[in-house]
């Protein structure tokens, strides 16, 4: 375990491989650990979730939780969320509704079911504030990612 884990800040990912394989990673959040890997069809050994699951979790799980958070201020009788997703590279040809129109494009689907006594009304309100979750409007924003080479441990 790196000496980094100890002093990560809240809101700090820390990933560091792992001897489980040639992709097999070790991901700390906090007092939390979790694994990576890719598949055994892409060289790897399974070990854990590949890193678009991850990706597709982050953006499930806030919108589960938005929707609860909405339905519990408004006193709605939502009683369970259930958000399934699938990610996709498509042709960007075949999506009426990209910017993009070469090569391929990401593509998540989410289904979002919701148990509870909900209105039409209310139901159609949760799914208009499933794209408001924070993960959603990250991914949907412009992103600028800055990387840089720390020195050697």
């Amino acid at each position: 375990m790196s000496d980094l884990a100890e002093v990560l800040p809240p809101g700090i990912v820390l990933i560091e491989d792992h001897e489980a394989g040639p992709f097999a990673e070790t991901v700390r959040s906090g007092a939390h650990v979790l694994r990576a890997d890719e598949p055994t069809a892409n060289g790897g050994n399974d070990s854990g979730p590949d890193p678009y699951s991850y990706l597709l979790a982050a953006l499930g799980t806030c919108t589960a939780m938005t929707l609860r958070m909405y339905a519990r201020q408004k006193k709605w009788p939502l009683e369970k969320v259930r958000v399934v997703l699938k990610h996709d590279k498509v042709h960007a040809t075949d999506c009426a509704t990209c910017e993009t129109r070469e090569g391929k494009v990401d593509r998540i689907d989410r289904w979002i079911e919701l148990d509870g006594p909900l209105s039409d009304e209310q139901q159609k309100r949760l799914l208009e504030i499933a794209d408001r979750c924070p993960v959603h409007r990250t991914l949907a924003s412009e992103i600028v990612i800055t990387t840089r080479l720390e020195g050697a441990r």
